[in-house]
This record gives C-alpha cells, structure tokens and sequence, in this order.
C-alpha cells in the first residue's frame, strides 16, 4: 500500500521511532521497544492481504528477498500474538517499577496498533484486533472505568460528540468518525505524541490522567468530572496547548498526584472467584493462600515451619486462564507479603534464549531481574529442553540452569509458573533435576463449557466498551455448539477470536451512519458475528499488483484470514490467552 503523498514519513515508522524514544527515556532498551513495537504490529496486521511488504518497507527490511521479508513478518506476528491479550513485557516491568513513562508508553504502543491498520489491503479483522490491543495496553495503566447502565430511550438519538456517560475505546472512536479511511486512523495518536514532546521541551507535566483522552476526536466523559486545573489545557480556538504558569505549579501538580493504591487480598480473592469456571483452580489456589498465610504467622510468633515451595506448574489447553490467574498469584503474593510487587512478566522460549552460547545466560538473567518481586510466567517451558528424543539442546539447558541458579539467589522474592500441555510439562520437570525438587505444585486448568464461553464472550466484549445483545448471545451460542473441540480450539482464545471479528464488522456495518448513537456504538448484533460477502471490501485503495510479491494467502508462514465460525482464525492455537 503506498504512502500518502501528504504524509512522506510513514505512520509505522513513526510510531516505533516514538515508542523507542520512550523507552530510552526511561531507562529501557530502544532496540528491544522496537522490536517489540514491530512484533505488536505484525500481530495486528497478519490478516491483512500484503501486509509483510508494507511492515518490511516500515521496518527497514525492504531491502531483503521477498521470501524473507514474509518470514520475518510472520515470524514477528508469532510473538506479539500474546501482546493482542496482554502488556507487553517493557510495559509490565514499567508498570511494576512505578515508571512515570509508563501511562505515555501505553499511550505509544496504542499508536502502533493504529498504524498498523494501514499495512497491506487492510481489513475490518485488522481494526478489530487493533481495537483490542489497545485496550489491552491502554488499560495496564489506566484504572477501570465504570461500566454504565443501558442509556435511557429518549436520549439515544443524541450523536455521538455529545456528552455521553461510560468509556470510549480511542482506536474504534477514530474508526467510527472516520468512516472507512483507515490510513487516517494513525494520525490523531501520532500527533497526541508529538505534543507531548512540545509538552516536555517546556516542562509540562506529562503523566496522563485516568480521565484524559487518547484521541481528541470523543472526549472521555470522565474528564469532565476530574478538574485537573494545573494540567496544561487546549485553546478552543486554535487547539494550541496553554502552558502552566510556573515549573513550580507543574511540579506541585505531580507531587499531589495520589498513587493508586495496591488491592488487598480480599480484593484479589474475590477477583478470582468472580472469574468465570477454574473451579478446581480457585480451590487450590484458596489452599495456598491459607498454607502460605499460617507459614507467616508462625514465623512471626517464632515458629518453626517447613519452606512452602512457591513456585506452580499450570498445565492446560491454551486459553484456559493460565496466564489470568498467574497475574492475580502475583497481586495475592504480593498483598499477603511473600513478594514486594506482584507484577507478572511473561516470556516464552525466544525471549530467554539468545542465538550463541554465553549470551542466553545473560539474557535469561535479564528477563528474571525484571521479574523480581513479582511471577516470571514462563509459557510453554518444556521448549527449552529440545525434543525429548532429540539431540540435547545446549542452549535451552543454559536457560534452565541459569534459571534454577536464579530461582536459588532471589528465592525470597521471586516465583516461578511454567505453564503448557499436561504431559510435555511432566517430562520436562522430571528431567532437570533443579526443577523437580523447586515445582512441587501442579494445577490443572479445564476446559470452558459452552455456557462458561459464553459468558467470557460477553465479558470481553464489555472490557472492550461493547455491550453484547440477547441475540448476539444466542447467535454465538450457536456457532460454540457446532465448533467441534479439537486439538485446534483455544477455548477463551476462541472467544476472543470471534470478538476481535466482530468489532471489525461492526465497525463496518455503520459504515454510512454519520452521525451513530452511543447505542449503536456500544451495540454487538449477531450478523457481527457472520462472514459477509462484503466484509473485506477495500477500505483504501487496492495495492498495486507488483511483479514478485507474495500474497501471504499462498504463503507458507501465513496462517489464514478470520472466518466466523472457525476457532482457529490467523491466530496460533498452542499460545495461552490471557482469559
């Protein structure tokens, strides 16, 4: 797809030139942000006819054979999937150490999710997963809103730029106002950061509020009811930023700025139960807690106790809430003081092993220091053995043995879970030593019911700003009972599959409603959930067909376009949703 002649840098590039500037800012890698920022974006755009010329072009790899340049982009779609469902890992460790950078990295990574709606021929799966992403980011630093009440009959022929109660997600509300200009859906972010900037040059204090939109385009009602009066305000007029008085002003205004306070182990409890199935799991993990709670208390009065080892094994089908739950472990450890932050950090295989000998022990240390005080959530673990009949893989075992050293020096504030298939995991822990004596607790997460991803459908979709029909509801209760369950379904991955699907189509089906109520916006329908003739059509014009290209339909790493009725859509089946 080739560049607007108005906009000669393209959006991509821009939004990973920030997101890296970001990071160095804050004492983070920049080649690291923007290897994770180009992965982010792949993830979003692999459905996309063409998308791996235009990531390559905007990622600096346009000078590679075409057959590498698709490798490289599904390669890079394969790790970011998991970012579509959960922070990023630079935006864990930033969140987890309090990072004042953390809010506009969010704010960043939202941008490249947007920029990625305009690689290749574009699509409503695209924005649909786009749309998600960036809630997800977005909402890893940003309290959560109030869902609202239904609005009243009366008021919904109301446009949408009036006030309207309950949140607005940024990346549809740019959509919807935009019609079907999807090279368009960048800007607005991109310039958001660029303000910033200007806002930093002259001291301005640059922490977002809960309440400050993302996109100017639909206020977020919330902010008119937080006065936020030393915080730089826009001029009606020409939408210039008015700077604060005084440097002093804007200091103050930060140091007045309540932290959020942790949530107590009431609280983290009850989020667990309040999660939909796990029954077995929510029992285990209540056992723990109690076990872990008396440990405490005996060691106060002087008691002498054995070491309760802490670190899990979750095994399961993917999408059955491991990584969910690892991340509420974390909060529940942290309230009952076994760790002094809770953050999760969440890595696999390649983001533990590097490419020679002696460097995978190094990365590996990197990724556990992030994880101190918290739950390093290893996916897949067993991958870092090699096949079972196999050579020895030399430098998955520099991995684990770094890991167990590790586990050992910072075993007073750090918990390991390795998670994956039930029987992979058994080989793999009865094979290292080190592991064996250290995971002593396994828990084993079942698959949903019909009924149970049903209701993570509608709770998704509810995070999302999304208010699901009764008879969407039973439109997707129909597609769940003629999915047949095999190795393929990835259970709440599924769910949010047909989701991210269905927003991209509902965006599309108001396509020529200038001016949609909140209802219509907020509304799912069930033909949101059905493959229409005229779903794809093209939104921009159609690229150019270019002598040598490969369409990703017909390439090998191309994993396939969405279908309604499909679980396992372009997404990779053996990765753990975040439900």
């Amino acid at each position: 797809m080739s560049d607007s002649v108005t906009d000669p840098v393209p959006p991509l590039d821009r939004a990973l030139e920030r997101l890296s500037k970001i990071a160095e800012r804050s004492g983070q890698d920049a080649g690291e942000a923007r290897a994770e920022g180009e992965a982010l974006a792949a993830a979003v755009a692999e459905s996309s006819p063409r998308a791996h010329v235009d990531w390559s072009r905007r990622t600096g790899r346009a000078e590679l054979p075409a057959d590498q340049q698709a490798q490289a982009f599904f390669d890079a779609a394969s790790r970011g999937r998991k970012w579509r469902s959960a922070p990023t890992l630079l935006l864990s460790r930033l969140v987890a150490g309090r990072s004042t950078e953390a809010s506009e990295y969010a704010e960043a990574l939202a941008a490249v999710t947007a920029a990625a709606c305009d690689l290749g021929a574009g699509g409503m799966r695209v924005v649909g997963n786009a749309s998600v992403a960036a809630s997800v980011q977005l909402g890893a630093v940003r309290p959560k809103a109030p869902v609202p009440s239904p609005p009243d009959p009366a008021p919904t022929e109301a446009p949408v730029t009036e006030p309207a109660t309950g949140p607005v997600n940024p990346i549809l509300s740019a959509l919807r106002l935009t019609g079907t200009n999807l090279s368009e859906l960048a800007q607005p972010l991109l310039r958001r950061m660029e303000q910033l900037d200007r806002q930093r040059s002259t001291g301005s204090s640059l922490d977002l509020q809960p309440g400050d939109p993302l996109l100017p385009v639909l206020p977020d009602p919330s902010a008119a009811q937080q006065p936020a009066p030393a915080q730089p305000s826009a001029n009606p007029t020409t939408g210039a930023v008015a700077q604060p008085q005084t440097e002093a002003a804007t200091e103050a205004a930060v140091a007045t700025e309540p932290e959020e306070e942790p949530k107590s182990l009431d609280e983290l409890l009850a989020e667990l139960d309040e999660l939909t199935g796990l029954a077995e799991v929510k029992s285990e993990i209540h056992r723990q807690v109690a076990m872990l709670r008396i440990e405490g208390l005996r060691s106060k009065a002087g008691l002498g106790s054995p070491t309760i080892t802490r670190h899990l094994v979750f095994v399961g089908n993917p999408g059955t809430g491991k990584t969910t739950v690892a991340r509420l472990v974390g909060g529940i450890y942290r309230a009952l003081g076994v760790l002094s932050k809770g953050q999760l950090i969440e890595v696999d295989r390649s983001e533990l092993v590097a490419g020679y000998l002696g460097q995978t022990a190094m990365k590996t240390a990197e990724v556990v220091k992030s994880a101190i005080g918290g739950v390093l959530f290893i996916d897949e673990a067993y991958s870092l053995s090699g096949d079972q009949n196999g050579p020895p893989d030399q430098y998955g075992k520099e991995a684990i043995d770094t890991l167990v050293k590790e586990m050992e020096d910072n075993r007073d504030d750090l918990v390991l879970i390795v998670a994956g298939y039930p029987e992979p995991m058994a080989g793999f822990i009865s094979r290292n030593p080190g592991l064996s004596s250290r995971f002593r607790t396994t828990i084993e997460f079942a698959d949903y019911s019909d009924e149970e991803l049903l209701d993570i459908f509608t709770s998704m979709a509810e995070e999302a700003d999304y208010d699901v029909t009764d008879r969407c509801r039973k439109r997707f209760a129909m597609i769940l009972a003629i999915t047949p369950r095999g190795p393929s379904f990835g259970n709440a991955r599924f769910a949010r599959n047909h989701l991210e699907a269905a927003i991209g189509r509902h965006a599309w089906r108001l396509r020529d409603i200038d001016e949609p109520t909140l209802e219509q916006l907020r509304a799912l329908e069930p033909e949101d959930l059905d493959d229409h003739a005229d779903e794809e059509a093209p939104t921009r014009t159609e690229p150019v067909e270019v002598p040598g290209q490969i369409d990703p339909s017909t390439s090998s790493g191309n994993e396939g376009t969405s279908s309604g009725h499909e679980g396992g859509s372009s997404d990779d089946p053996t990765k753990e949703d975040q439900r």
